[in-house]
């Protein structure tokens, strides 16, 4: 890994184009290329979460979802490939049960904010939507792993329900929305 490393300027993109995992060369703006990108923005994004003060049960998780998403980046770098599995998807649905066990039920709709980590939390799920729906967009021309399809979805509700947690330990509720009618 190092030597693939050790040269980080090429030129080898200054036409226009990038190579892909498997060695074939791609429009910097084709589709694949532009998912991979957002997961990247997205995983910066969860890096910029994890420069926040939090508790010691969501450093870990964060930690381990940073990972999942370099190696979703590497399976839509490498089409046909499929790296994230149902285990990846399982692991989210089990943390997004772990954490919302100790949240009140949502009886409103509610905005992002709060604190600044739950405000980073629901920035990170708005990118992640993002790039779900790209990724899906992806998948209606050309194969793409249902488990990365789900992982990202079950992605985004488990930020959600981060953003909520970030807040209750913050010592700030839910920012509630308000009607139009009621404001």
């Amino acid at each position: 890994m190092g030597n693939r490393l050790s040269k980080i300027v090429t030129r080898t993109g200054d036409a226009g184009t990038t190579g892909l995992g498997d060695g074939s060369r791609v429009a910097k703006d084709c589709l694949r290329i532009d998912c991979i990108g957002e997961i990247d923005e997205l995983n910066s994004t969860v890096g910029v979460l994890l420069a926040e003060e939090l508790p010691a049960t969501v450093r870990p998780a964060l930690l381990r979802i940073q990972n999942d998403l370099f190696d979703l980046g590497g399976e839509i770098c490498i089409p046909g490939s499929a790296i994230i599995s149902e285990d990846h998807v399982l692991r989210l649905e089990e943390l997004a049960t772990q954490f919302n066990a100790d949240l009140a039920p949502l009886r409103n709709f509610i905005l992002p904010g709060g604190t600044r980590a739950a405000s980073l939390a629901h920035l990170a799920r708005s990118v992640c939507r993002r790039v779900e729906r790209r990724v899906v967009h992806l998948g209606n021309s050309e194969p793409v792993s249902e488990f990365a399809r789900k992982y990202l979805n079950r992605l985004s509700d488990l930020l959600f329900i981060l953003g909520r947690t970030l807040n209750q330990t913050g010592g700030h509720g839910d920012v509630l929305w308000v009607q139009a009618k009621d404001r």
